[in-house]
C-alpha cells in the first residue's frame, strides 16, 4: 500500500467523462482538476480554442456549452459530464465555413486571430438566441472579449453580416 494511501490522503485518479464535442460522442480521461480549456486542447486536440488570461477577463476561451457561452478556462472538464460542447472547430460543415466565420474573413475582424475564436463562439450564442440583434446587442455581447488588434468596429460589421446571412438562410 503507498504511504499517502495509509494516511487517508486520496491518491488523485483520473475521470472518465462522456460529453458530446462538436457533434459527435467522446469519452475521455483525465485529472479531475483540469479546466475544460485544458481537456478541449491537450486531451482532445482541439486547439481553436485559445488559452489566454486564465483568469476569465480575455474572452479567448470562450466555447459554446449547451449553447451557452461559457470561458473554457473557468469551467471545470468535468462538469461537462453530459453536456454539449462546441468549439471553432465545429462551426464549418466541411470546406464550407460558418456565415460568421466567411463574415469574419469578409469584414477583416481578425488581425493576429488570436481572439477570434472566442469572438466567434459568443457571436454565435448570441445569434443562435437574437437572430436579429441590435449594434449594442452585440457589442454588450462581445463586452467579455478582449481584441487588441482591430478596434471592434470590423467584429461588430462582421456579427451585423452574419445574422442576416444567417435568417436569409433559414
Amino acid at each position: 500500500m503507498n504511504a499517502g494511501a495509509e494516511k487517508g490522503v486520496a491518491l488523485r485518479r483520473n475521470v472518465q467523462v462522456s460529453l458530446t464535442v462538436n457533434g459527435e460522442p467522446v469519452e475521455v480521461s483525465f485529472a479531475p482538476y483540469k479546466t475544460l480549456l485544458e481537456v478541449l486542447r491537450e486531451d482532445l486536440g482541439l486547439t481553436g480554442t485559445k488559452h489566454g488570461c486564465e483568469l476569465g477577463e480575455c474572452g479567448a476561451c470562450a466555447v459554446l456549452v449547451d449553447g451557452e457561452p461559457v470561458l473554457s478556462c473557468l469551467m471545470l472538464a468535468i462538469e461537462c459530464e453530459g453536456r454539449a460542447v462546441q468549439t471553432i472547430e465545429g462551426l464549418a460543415s466541411g470546406t464550407r465555413l460558418h456565415p460568421l466565420q466567411a463574415a469574419f474573413a469578409d469584414h477583416g475582424g481578425s488581425q493576429c486571430g488570436y481572439c477570434t475564436p472566442g469572438m466567434v463562439m459568443t457571436a454565435k450564442g448570441l445569434l443562435d438566441h437574437d437572430p436579429n440583434p441590435s449594434r449594442e446587442t452585440i457589442k454588450e455581447a462581445i463586452a467579455g472579449n478582449i481584441c487588441r488588434c482591430t478596434g471592434y468596429n470590423q467584429i461588430v460589421e462582421a456579427i451585423e453580416e452574419a445574422a442576416q446571412e444567417m435568417r436569409k438562410a433559414k
